[in-house]
């Protein structure tokens, strides 16, 4: 594969928000974005959310994974089939459990039998080696948001936020190589409680436009509460599991509906405040990538606590929906071409690492 040639990837993309698998392909040669192909989306059913939800916290070799893979495996093979063929599929699987402290993280899948029937060769499990090396093995979407402040020809500090089931940051200053350039962390939980509410308490995928949370007022000792969470007083870079905070939901559970909804909504607001100060300096604007930015109430919040522009993604000329999707293409390329996909700042692994594992058609 020369190394100088733009080919077509494709990403699959199922986020700890288990709403759906999205696929989107690039053109790239792994460090600049040439062009944007064509996308999908693969939706869960609620039952499909059911089996995800069995999953999550287990491990390689626990009991119960079976549907578990063949729900994975089916759904991202049918989203992959929807796209023309493409040189590369960059395979994320889906992540069950994510402890690096304890040098272990488990996103579910098989890249080698995703690449037998779709045709197509797989770079797959892109996080275990950065997490044996010492790294958080997240996030790792940071060095494709380096490509897309270039893209977008900035030259001023950018901070891209991707408001999934956790929120996760990534500073950019597109003037630097990525070695110096970026800095990226989890800030936070960020919409998996909120729809764990909505799921358990009306059986709904989520706050539909913030509706629910704008009818509520936020309770400011919870807020305070959950960021007293040890977890913002480290460093970054850092990260999390998408259960990390589950005690959120206990903590609102004597609220009415709406001041719930209001309150979780609140605390994502929060979080992404409180990252201001890890910041090596305050950007001009922040993009909004992920389900989060379709949130209206959540957005409106957004821009009236934070000390600069908030932008939803799509109005800066992305499809805010595939941004991680791309993200996995492009670094399936990069790690087809031995280029770095996570560094010392991103993940905090010893070194710039090209991470993940490359199975042939």
């Amino acid at each position: 594969m020369r190394q100088n040639k733009p080919i077509w990837a494709v990403g699959l993309m199922s986020g700890t928000s288990l709403d759906g698998v999205d696929a989107a392909s690039l053109l790239t040669n792994g460090i600049d974005i040439m062009e944007f192909g064509a996308s999908c989306y693969q939706a869960y059913s609620d039952q499909d959310r059911e089996i995800l939800r069995s999953g999550l916290g287990k491990w390689p070799g626990d009991l119960g994974l079976e549907a578990v893979a063949a729900l994975v495996g089916d759904v991202h093979l049918k989203a992959a089939q929807q796209l023309p063929a493409a040189d590369l599929v960059g395979f994320h699987g889906q992540t069950l459990a994510h402890d690096p402290e304890n040098g272990r993280t488990h996103q579910l899948g098989d890249g080698a039998y995703l690449a037998r029937l779709s045709g197509m060769p797989v770079v797959w499990d892109f996080r275990s080696e950065d997490v044996a090396r010492g790294g958080q093995g997240a996030p790792l979407a940071p060095i494709y948001h380096w490509a897309m402040a270039r893209y977008a020809k900035l030259s001023a500090p950018l901070a891209i936020v991707n408001l999934g089931g956790v929120g996760n940051l990534t500073w950019v200053d597109p003037q630097q190589p990525p070695e110096t350039g970026v800095l990226a962390f989890d800030t936070g939980p960020a919409n998996a409680p909120l729809n764990d509410y909505m799921s358990l308490t009306f059986g709904l995928a989520y706050d539909e436009h913030g509706a629910l949370a704008a009818s509520g007022r936020a309770d400011s000792p919870i807020v305070a509460r959950v960021l007293q969470d040890d977890y913002f007083l480290r460093a970054a870079p850092k990260s999390l599991d998408r259960d990390d905070f589950s005690y959120i939901l206990a903590l609102v559970a004597d609220l009415n509906q709406a001041d719930a909804a209001a309150t979780l909504t609140a605390i994502i607001v929060a979080c992404l405040a409180a990252a201001l100060e890890h910041m090596p300096a305050r950007p001009a604007q922040m993009w909004i990538t992920g389900g989060g930015r379709k949130n209206r109430e959540l957005m409106r919040l957004l821009q009236e606590a934070l000390p600069m522009q908030v932008c939803d993604v799509d109005d800066m000329g992305f499809d805010g929906d595939m941004v991680e999707a791309q993200a996995f293409a492009y670094l399936a390329v990069r790690r087809a071409r031995g280029l770095p996909t996570s560094f010392p700042s991103t993940t905090g692994v010893g070194l710039p690492l090209s991470g993940g594992r490359l199975s042939p058609a």
